[in-house]
């Protein structure tokens, strides 16, 4: 076990994922500014009213993108290695705590079941004329490469995070980028019907 620093948000980061973040707490100025100093590592870990989580992300500042005069920043962070938090620490402003390594175990996806999460990712980004790049099918932990392009429920991340098997992730991915597809489809159906007010254009 290791003593990390934590950033307890309502958001739920994935490994490879990268996220924006605007800093204003003293508390997590404090923490931030250590982990350039030094290039460390802080773990961020999901937060709501039920409180702390006991899984989360390892993560690195990749790129400081304002720093205010008041000593706020935006930054852009990336996760990296997941960890199981086993127990909160204090004596710091910002919250400690003891964390493991959260590994795989070798269970890797089938090549039929990448190729059609591969599939479904594209025929989102064709559904919603989005732009965002397509993984390699050789990305390692390619279930999370998928899903960190593609806005998802808290709960539905934090399951993925919790998963050691790549197989069933990549399970996982295609049912939530299945539902994810069908939901697009039906927004711009809805977009088409009101756009003609439900009625034909004879032009």
């Amino acid at each position: 076990m290791t003593e990390l620093g934590l950033f307890p948000l309502g958001i739920v980061l994935l490994p490879g994922e990268q996220l924006p973040l605007h800093i204003f707490e003293e508390r997590y100025k404090e923490l931030i500014g250590e982990c350039l100093d030094d290039d460390g590592e802080f773990g961020l870990v999901y937060a709501d009213d039920e409180g702390i989580r006991d899984v989360g992300t390892r993560a690195r500042v990749a790129e400081v993108l304002t720093r205010f005069e008041d000593g706020r920043l935006n930054v852009l962070v990336e996760g990296g290695e997941r960890f199981t938090l086993d127990e909160l620490t204090d004596g710091r402003s910002f919250h400690t705590g003891y964390v493991s390594p959260l590994a795989d175990d070798d269970d890797p996806a089938e090549a039929d079941a990448i190729d059609e999460a591969l599939r479904l990712f594209s025929r989102l980004r064709e559904v919603t004329g989005s732009e965002v790049g397509v993984p390699e099918s050789a990305t390692p932990q390619l279930s999370f490469a998928l899903a960190g392009k593609v806005e998802l429920p808290a709960d539905a991340k934090i399951e993925l995070l919790r998963e050691v098997s790549e197989r069933r992730r990549i399970e996982q991915v295609q049912d939530l980028l299945e539902n994810a597809v069908l939901t697009a489809q039906r927004i711009r159906r809805a977009a088409e019907r009101a756009a003609t007010n439900g009625k034909v254009d004879l032009g």
